[in-house]
């Protein structure tokens, strides 16, 4: 093999071992910004997330609040109802006791 040739050779295969390192580093960078995309995707969407259960959460906070607004009138209004059934017995049962006494 001539000088030439042997020196042909060298510089390709010099060549070819930089264009594999430039591969590797181009495959290198590529896998680290994809890396960082995906992470950044991630905090994206964890974050949105975190944002739709605080709605979730304020939504079923407010509508728990009225339902027991809602309750508690019922419950008051029962009361106010028996309150006052009760009210209206009290001079019958007051009456039926002062005979119980008078008659014994």
């Amino acid at each position: 093999m001539s000088l030439e040739a042997i020196k042909q050779v060298t510089e390709a295969e010099q060549a070819n071992k930089q264009r594999k390192a430039e591969a590797q580093a181009e495959a290198k960078r590529t896998v680290a910004e994809a890396e960082r995309a995906g992470k950044a995707r991630l905090a994206e969407a964890r974050a949105q997330a975190e944002a739709q259960v605080r709605e979730f959460m304020r939504a079923a906070e407010e509508t728990a609040a009225k339902h027991a607004a809602e309750v508690n009138a019922q419950t008051q209004k029962a009361c106010d109802a028996l309150r006052a059934k009760a009210e209206g017995r009290l001079a019958d049962a007051a009456e039926s006791i002062v005979r119980r006494v008078v008659k014994n």
